[in-house]
């Protein structure tokens, strides 16, 4: 995934919006990621994907994340699983 890849699929927040929260506000805790555009407050896929960019920028790393294509593809079979609803205006979720 690259920087300009959307992270949170639901309200649109880049890798690159994410990191720059990271690095700026210095949030103490992963869920004050939220704050970051609403990031990882829709469906919930993201969140295990935020954690682990919280976790990796508290040791100075850098997070391996799945190809845009193959989170789109898991985040659509967790919604179709009934993982969360994404609100209006989400990307779309692909067909099963």
């Amino acid at each position: 995934m690259e920087l300009d890849d959307e992270l949170c699929l639901c309200f649109h927040v880049t890798r690159r919006k994410v990191a720059n929260y990271l690095r700026i506000e210095k949030p103490r805790r992963p869920g004050q990621l939220a704050d970051c555009f609403g990031a990882g407050t829709g469906c919930g896929w993201c969140r295990p994907f935020l954690r682990k960019m919280f976790e990796e920028s508290q040791q100075g790393g850098v997070p391996d994340l799945p190809t845009p294509a193959e989170y789109a593809a898991a985040r659509s079979s967790y919604v179709q699983k009934g993982g969360g609803t994404p609100p209006p205006g989400a990307a779309p979720i692909d067909p099963p």
